[in-house]
């Protein structure tokens, strides 16, 4: 059944887990916009910004149902030995290599205290400002709905991930790229997630399963220490 998943409390872990590392991972995007929407008039930019993200929501859903059928496709390709290689087998390599590359590089920059980002060009125009959030938000999402595809096997419990974290940004875009930005440690923490996942897949294209409960619980026990670090060094000022 399609709504199974209501009665499993792994599942509801899952998604809270995966809504906070979306909107974690989706903090690039949202600097982005508030760039792209900054060149537009000021009457034309919260509408723009709603446009925008809503546009940039059904890109990414879109990009999900891609990659999860791509990496569903089980029928061996060709053979390594007595090792079958699917279509699935490569994506999950691909995209666990992905995860570890993305992750490990940005970690790297934020250490090298590289935090300037290179501003698009765009112009004054509705349409195209439109146009090119959707467009940004297909190439920054990736790692975001990789990462979904390796923590989730229901798609429901994706694509509601990326909904809860789309309409948080809508209502609080500032103030979370304020929050994360004032606390580098939990976009550490974050790309540190992406690592694990990465890892996990690069493993499962290579036959070796990772109980996702495993991954789950060491994200969640992370994220716990690192609220607690951040509750204590906001008490003693």
């Amino acid at each position: 059944m399609l709504f199974e998943w209501l009665s499993d409390p792994t599942q509801w872990l899952a998604l809270a887990t995966l809504s906070v590392l979306e909107i974690v991972l989706g903090i690039d995007n949202i600097i982005f916009l508030s760039v792209i929407v900054s060149r537009l008039p000021e009457s034309m930019r919260q509408r723009a910004r709603i446009l925008g993200l809503t546009l940039a929501m059904v890109t990414r859903i879109l990009l999900l149902g891609f990659i999860f059928v791509l990496a569903h496709l089980n029928n061996p390709l060709f053979f390594v030995k007595d090792f079958g290689v699917s279509l699935r087998d490569i994506v999950l390599f691909l995209g666990g290599l992905f995860l570890l590359y993305k992750s490990t590089t940005e970690i790297y920059a934020m250490t090298q205290g590289d935090g300037k980002q290179s501003e698009p060009k765009v112009v004054d125009n509705f349409f195209l400002v439109l146009v090119q959030i959707a467009l940004l938000d297909i190439v920054f999402s990736l790692d975001s709905v990789i990462t979904a595809v390796g923590m989730v096997e229901n798609v429901v419990v994706m694509v509601l991930a990326i909904v809860i974290a789309i309409g948080v940004m809508m209502l609080a875009a500032k103030s979370i790229s304020e929050f994360i930005e004032s606390n580098p440690s939990l976009k550490v923490l974050a790309f540190s997630f992406l690592i694990l996942i990465g890892a996990a897949l690069v493993a499962d294209s290579l036959h070796f399963h990772i109980p996702k409960g495993y991954l789950y619980f060491a994200i969640a026990f992370s994220l716990g220490v690192e609220m607690i670090n951040l509750w204590i060094q906001k008490r003693k000022g």
